[in-house]
């Protein structure tokens, strides 16, 4: 049971800085930031992080912002990704997605929830956790990461690998509606290449027609959807073609070359080998020969980095210390019992918990369903809660709880 007092002071702590923490989001949410342009957002939030009064603050060669309270034992780490999506057409949108506006108990503007709004809240949190001195044997890294939207995990991969940064516990601050989170689906990403043999559009009987010999995989693909393993927690696996690409001599020609690229969602117990054998019995028939891709891309920093793209399924069990600490927080917090639940898509779980195997759960202010989506906004109830979250989190850590 943590200090009674000093839970009532975050919880107050938390709601005088409620306005503090909606301005921090708006100056994010004003600097578009996609993938790879993530400059000028990283930059204010190093800002604000110092400003906070964090004990070290700096930007890593992949761009990524790492803030640094305390230098205990026990590390604790608070995730969030500082790139977004595009808009998409703006005429979905009844605001301008970069205005940052605060409005009606909520912030507006792309990322609010996805997921610079993690990023606001936790550098409250910091700021709160300084105020109180609550990190005892705690150090807490708050990393504003890069790239997710592009290639999700590949941030982490390069703290761990580079950095050397290992926490014993990391909370992803997306989207949960303010839920205990403990999992996802995993995924990968696959392409499949055929080689058919051109002739004139006149004659068709004289070549064969990559078009087809992809398009019969296509259906086959459609027909393993629901047959794929299925999961308690997790849910079912999925698979679906999400590109056709063709190319011929001519339109006037029989189409000798294909390539389709496909999307597939991994449950529990699914592997990277076992999703290719799938479609690889499948094309065999037809010549398909089987791809996983690799992401390579240069940062805003100017280094090169990659990974495959292959990202693990991960859960923690329900009885994990992570998650019994999670439900325990928010119990103590709000005196009502936490949600635990799993995200729809993905998240940085990939690598820290699927390859690197670091215990990991997720506490974030917003609705998962605004993700991508136009309209995009947060409650500033939101985000005051997950800053006293984080804060008590640490706060149990430090405790031993």
């Amino acid at each position: 049971m943590a200090d009674r007092d000093l839970l009532q002071r975050i919880t107050d702590k938390s709601k005088e800085y409620a306005g503090y923490t909606a301005e921090n989001l708006s100056r994010l949410v004003r600097l578009p930031s996609l993938s790879c342009g993530e400059k000028e957002t990283a930059e204010e939030l190093k800002r604000q992080m110092e400003e906070a009064g964090f004990d070290e603050v700096r930007i890593d060669g992949l761009g990524n912002v790492l803030g640094r309270i305390g230098a205990g034992r026990r590390i604790l780490a608070l995730d969030a990704h500082i790139d977004t999506v595009d808009v998409g057409n703006r005429e979905n949108w009844s605001f301008d997605p970069f205005c940052g506006t605060v409005k009606d108990g909520h912030v507006l503007g792309r990322g609010t929830v996805d997921q610079k709004g993690g990023a606001a809240a936790f550098v409250t949190a910091g700021r709160i956790v300084k105020d109180l001195d609550l990190s005892g044997d705690v150090t807490l890294y708050c990393t504003g990461t890069v790239m997710e939207e592009d290639c999700d995990g590949l941030c982490w991969k390069y703290l761990v690998e580079e950095e050397n940064l290992r926490p014993q516990v990391v909370i992803s601050t997306e989207p949960t509606n303010l839920g205990v989170y403990r999992g996802q689906r995993g995924r990968m990403e696959m392409e499949v290449r055929f080689k058919g043999l051109s002739a004139h559009g006149s004659a068709p009987e004289r070549g064969r027609n990559a078009v087809y010999m992809a398009s019969r995989v296509c259906l086959a693909i459609e027909g393993l959807n629901p047959r794929l393993a299925d999961d308690a927690f997790l849910g079912r696996g999925s698979i679906t073609v999400s590109q056709f690409v063709s190319g011929s001599p001519s339109l006037c020609a029989v189409a000798d070359f294909a390539k389709i690229h496909i999307d597939r969602r991994l449950t529990w117990g699914e592997t990277k080998e076992k999703a290719v054998a799938e479609i690889r019995e499948l094309a065999a028939r037809e010549g398909g020969v089987v791809l996983v891709p690799e992401y390579r891309a240069k940062a805003y920093t100017g280094l090169e980095y990659g990974m495959e793209k292959y990202y693990p399924t991960w859960k923690l069990p329900e009885d994990h210390e992570a998650v019994i600490r999670g439900k325990s927080v928010f119990k103590e917090l709000y005196g009502r019992p936490a949600r635990v639940d799993k995200w729809t898509f993905s998240t940085n779980g990939v690598t820290i918990n699927g390859i690197y195997g670091i215990p990991g759960i997720g506490f974030g202010p917003g609705s998962e369903v605004l993700a991508h989506a136009p309209d995009e906004r947060v409650p500033v109830s939101d985000l005051e809660q997950a800053s006293a979250f984080y804060a008590a989190y640490v706060l149990a850590m430090a405790e031993g709880a």
